[in-house]
């Protein structure tokens, strides 16, 4: 059986409306308004959240794992990889990589993470579906300050959504010379609550206005300059976690002045101490820059890395 018509027989056999399983989720601390559950019984969208789904099978009085064994089985971390074909110049589609972590397991140090997200409003996350994300990574000629600017397209699964939550690994940085290592700016929303401890920064971003399912929004921001200290080295990577799916992900490095690395590769891994798997050689045009392109991602992380002269 789907998960949808699962759930509608669950909730049709506790005789409850969905008013009242949506107030009795909230009193267990999970906020899903009664569209989204409608949309959920019909089909045309589908939990985030696996604990969420959990506490619903305890609001519906089911045996654990009838709705949860029906969700996505856990899928490719890139379902498409945009690469170069060897000696030619067009791209092809390269191998998906398999995996499946937690959320906190794609941090260096989970019990920050959670921590630092635990202060925000994460209310809307899992009922916000990710259409688009567009990175931009800049590492100054010297190698020693770099910038990052994001562009998120999002689309309302749920009523009520004012906000997202996003998290960003800084790194080992510079704190005085740095001095704007967190959030320096924001377009179409506006920034909520900042949070940043040891090597993560965690921010809301408001929406300009509330969602209602179906309802897209585009955000931009940009964090830094952040400055690395010289003890560190030069970065010689850029990745991105995914504890959400996202539909199409780019991620573009660009390597100011004349420095350029030797070799640049686009890389997946299932968490923040997995091993990095290759996904192929990526080419540093005449710009500078060098570009990654996936599709489907599911959950994971995702990035490139490169090698100095």
């Amino acid at each position: 059986m789907e998960f949808a018509g699962a759930l509608r027989q669950a909730i049709q056999a506790s005789g409850l409306t969905l008013e009242r399983v949506r107030h009795r989720l909230e009193r267990s601390g999970v906020t899903v308004s009664v569209a989204t559950l409608s949309y959920w019984q019909r089909g045309r969208s589908r939990p985030r959240s696996r604990a969420v789904v959990e506490t619903l099978e305890g609001v519906l009085d089911v045996a654990p794992g009838t709705l949860t064994g029906l969700l996505d089985e856990p899928a490719p971390v890139a379902g498409a990889v945009a690469r170069p074909v060897a000696g030619r110049g067009a791209l092809a589609a390269g191998p998906p990589a398999g995996g499946h972590a937690s959320a906190s397991g794609l941090w260096p140090d989970p019990a920050r993470y959670a921590a630092l997200v635990g202060q925000l409003d994460r209310s809307g996350d899992h009922r916000l579906e990710r259409i688009g994300v567009h990175d931009v990574y800049r590492l100054d000629e010297a190698g020693r300050t770099w910038t990052l600017s994001v562009r998120a397209v999002l689309r309302a699964a749920g009523d009520d959504i004012d906000r997202v939550v996003c998290v960003h690994r800084t790194g080992p940085a510079d704190r005085e010379a740095s001095g704007a290592s967190g959030l320096a700016a924001a377009r179409y929303c506006r920034p909520g609550r900042v949070r940043a401890g040891g090597d993560l920064v965690a921010f809301e971003l408001v929406f300009d206005r509330v969602l209602s399912a179906g309802d897209t929004a585009v955000v931009e921001y940009d964090l830094g300059p952040v400055t690395v200290p010289e003890r560190a080295g030069p970065p010689r990577r850029y990745d991105r976690p995914f504890p959400h799916p996202v539909q199409h992900y780019v991620a573009v490095v660009q390597f100011d002045g004349d420095r350029l690395p030797a070799r640049c590769y686009g890389f997946t891994a299932e968490a923040a101490d997995g091993p990095r798997r290759r996904l192929g050689e990526l080419w540093v045009g005449t710009s500078g820059s060098a570009n990654l392109a996936v599709a489907n991602v599911r959950r994971g992380i995702v990035g490139l890395e490169w090698e100095w002269h």
